[in-house]
């Protein structure tokens, strides 16, 4: 799978020791996607390591600094895929520095409760997004569940 545009997304939380609310962004554009919810980032420029182009994209796109944690492992080896010539990989991460504000290609941003799954799934996601959302529910919660003791 070579050729393929490298995307990178944040899954900002709350807080990653204690996750409660995910940070998530509507998009203005394109028209196919205007309205709909995502998570943000974008490409990864030529030079850039993943982690690095996903710094640059939350700080030009919301105006924030992030402490990244673990990567919300992807449908394939190279990440997500978004389409038949483009993957996503998407970071856990917490804001550090810096109030949200939708500066570039978003309208809206907003606070979700993770602990109401209902409502997480019921705002109307980018289709290649809404499978990388179950991943992150599903992974929280098996987070949140208490380890089997050792036998």
């Amino acid at each position: 799978m070579t050729g393929l545009i490298n995307v990178v997304g944040g899954a900002i939380l709350d807080s990653l020791a204690n996750p409660g609310r995910l940070l998530v962004a509507r998009r203005t554009a394109p028209p196919l996607f205007a309205g709909m919810w995502e998570f943000p980032g974008g490409k990864v420029e030529p030079g850039e390591s993943p982690e690095q182009a996903l710094h640059r994209e939350l700080l030009e796109e919301l105006g924030v600094q992030v402490r990244l944690g673990g990567e919300l492992e992807g449908g394939s080896a190279s990440g997500w895929p978004l389409n038949d010539r483009a993957v996503m990989r998407v970071w856990l991460a917490e804001l550090v520095d810096g109030e949200p504000r939708p500066l570039q290609d978003h309208d809206e941003l907003r606070w979700i409760n993770l602990g109401n799954r209902s409502e997480v799934l019921a705002l109307p996601w980018i289709p290649a997004d809404l499978p990388i959302v179950e991943a992150l529910l599903a992974a929280l919660a098996d987070s949140a569940r208490p380890a089997l003791p050792a036998r």
